[in-house]
């Protein structure tokens, strides 16, 4: 059996699985996050590595398995950072100051200015990035520690990634992966080195006279063996000490390795055939934000999407990675703020389902007076940039707008809200598309997995507005799937990334765009979508003025 260990933003989710991909047992275990003040959003390492052992735990439980059974372990996380002082002890990145709160997860904000100093300095390796550095990557946040936690700047000795930590931790090896310091810290993996004259350019001057030591000296690739499991952290996971670990990789990225090569059931070319197979898929992983990934055997610069970057997901490939800050987040905080949200959790407390299928039956009930469910949200609108704009205008300023609502407040009307806000999403998803396609992709299925995916109106609504058929893995975990492959690799049961997605991944089923009618129907809402955001442009120059 081989051990997945998937840390999302919200919860922990181990699973076991054979060299097959047969899933044999699944454990979840929630996890704490702190909002301290707005755009700050923190968590624990401490608090994360005891979930992972719960779950962990639960899963083999759920297999009715030993830990002598486990062969392999792979871990995947959110790219949160980490901070350990010279003991491995945690050093606060709060404004509280509780050292207990050392994680600044993915989505805090607070660094926004900090990316803008940046971006100004137009570097080179910005070229890696989609020509503009997000505020939810690494070196912005350190140089916000920097200017504003002096006393952590001064006491850290470790900044980690958390799929990097969760390998630390487990095996007491400091192997910094290739995707997470590729992705998110922009370390040049084509050239094997960071680039000393970026650290110095942007302020961070120190880490290049450091010789990066507490970045990261040694960097390996996705699915090498990192170590084995420790003594300790063999007791915390309840699992076999001397157990193989693999070199870590970010959350979605597992989601493209465990999720990409089902797709490539009636392709199943070697070299060539099946790299061109690959190039024409796009990974969309869905859960509280969405994450678009897409390889090739040539690096592709794509303005306002991250990447090119080497090697980073799949070996010997360049990834292209495109994104949406708040999908999932965005959804339920839709249906939670509205007058009917409280109302509608408890009818799906009472009947035992969730808040997402008793509005889809509403949306079904409604959808008899209109030629198709779509044309519901014929005149509602949604720009959804709440939380800025990821991909591909890389604007973290940007906010969310919704235009046609009413005096209706009733569960009618919300599940029409959702309705547009879903398809808002979707339309978010074919302008990154869009944007890959105008740089040599020629993108025509949708990989999906994660909680969205789950969603059989998001998957209408992103086949039918992008024009692309999507196909659902047999696994319903693509994520901790894509984890367990690399503890496969790292324990020698496969002898690649790419032979271990071909052998533990299969499609159950295909959807494909309603196209016709319909399509009109997006091509028309594509334009809205367009406007609102320059509307929302012009809006900012009148009150400017």
């Amino acid at each position: 059996m081989f051990l997945g260990v998937d840390v999302g933003t919200g919860s922990v989710r181990a699973a076991l699985f054979d060299a097959r991909g047969e899933m044999l047992g699944l454990g979840v275990h929630p996890i704490r996050i702190g909002r301290p003040q707005h755009d700050f959003v923190e968590q624990s390492s401490e608090d994360i590595w005891q979930a992972a052992g719960a779950a962990t735990r639960a899963a083999l439980a759920a297999a009715g398995a030993s830990p002598e059974e486990v062969e392999g372990i792979g871990f995947d996380a959110t790219c949160s950072l980490v901070v350990l002082d010279a003991q491995d002890r945690p050093v606060t990145v709060s404004p509280t100051g509780d050292d207990d709160w050392n994680v600044v997860v993915w989505m805090d904000h607070r660094a926004k200015e900090q990316a803008r100093r940046i971006n100004e300095t137009g570097h080179e390796v910005l070229r890696y990035v989609g020509g503009v550095i997000s505020p939810e990557m690494q070196t912005p946040k350190l140089l916000w520690l920097k200017e504003n936690a002096q006393e952590t700047w001064r006491r850290a000795r470790r900044f980690l990634d958390l799929p990097d930590f969760l390998v630390y931790r487990a095996t007491g090896v400091d192997a910094r992966s290739l995707c997470t310091t590729v992705c998110k810290w922009t370390y040049l993996g084509h050239e094997g080195r960071w680039d000393e004259s970026y650290f110095r350019a942007v302020g961070l001057g120190d880490l290049a006279d450091e010789r990066f030591a507490r970045i990261g000296e040694v960097v390996r690739p996705v699915g090498e063996r990192a170590g084995v499991l420790h003594d300790r952290a063999a007791a915390e996971l309840g699992l076999r000490p001397g157990t193989p670990v693999a070199v870590a990789i970010i959350d979605a990225h597992a989601g493209g390795i465990g999720t990409l090569g089902a797709s490539l059931e009636s392709e199943r070319g070697e070299g060539e055939q099946g790299d061109q197979a690959l190039e024409r898929r796009v990974a969309l992983i869905g859960g509280t934000s969405t994450c678009h990934m897409a390889v090739s055997r040539q690096p592709r610069f794509v303005p306002g999407v991250w990447g090119p970057y080497a090697s980073a997901m799949i070996p010997g490939l360049w990834l292209t990675e495109g994104g949406q800050s708040a999908t999932g987040a965005l959804i339920d905080h839709v249906i939670f703020s509205h007058a009917r949200g409280a109302e509608l959790r408890a009818e799906a407390e009472r009947r035992a389902t969730t808040v997402y299928q008793l509005l889809d039956e509403r949306l079904d009930a409604l959808a008899a007076g209109v030629p198709f469910p779509a044309a519901l949200a014929r005149d509602l609108h949604v720009l959804p940039d709440h939380h800025g704009n990821r991909s591909p205008r890389a604007d973290a300023s940007l906010r969310g707008m919704i235009s046609g609502l009413s005096l209706q407040d009733d569960v009618d009307a919300l599940a029409v809200v959702y309705l547009a806000t879903i398809q808002a999403i979707a339309h978010g998803t074919r302008h990154v598309l869009e944007a890959m396609n105008g740089s040599g992709y020629a993108i025509d299925t949708l990989v999906a997995s994660g909680g969205d995916a789950k969603n059989p109106v998001f998957l209408r609504e992103h086949a039918d507005v992008t024009g692309c058929r999507i196909a659902l893995p047999a696994a319903t975990e693509g994520v901790v799937l894509g984890a367990a492959m690399l503890g496969a690799v790292a324990a020698g049961a496969h002898p690649s990334i790419v032979a271990a997605m071909r052998a533990m991944s299969r499609t159950a089923r295909v959807i494909a765009p309603s196209g016709g009618e319909i399509a009109a129907f997006h091509d028309r809402k594509h334009r809205v979508f367009l406007r609102m955001h320059d509307d929302q442009l012009a809006y900012r120059a009148l009150m400017r003025a």
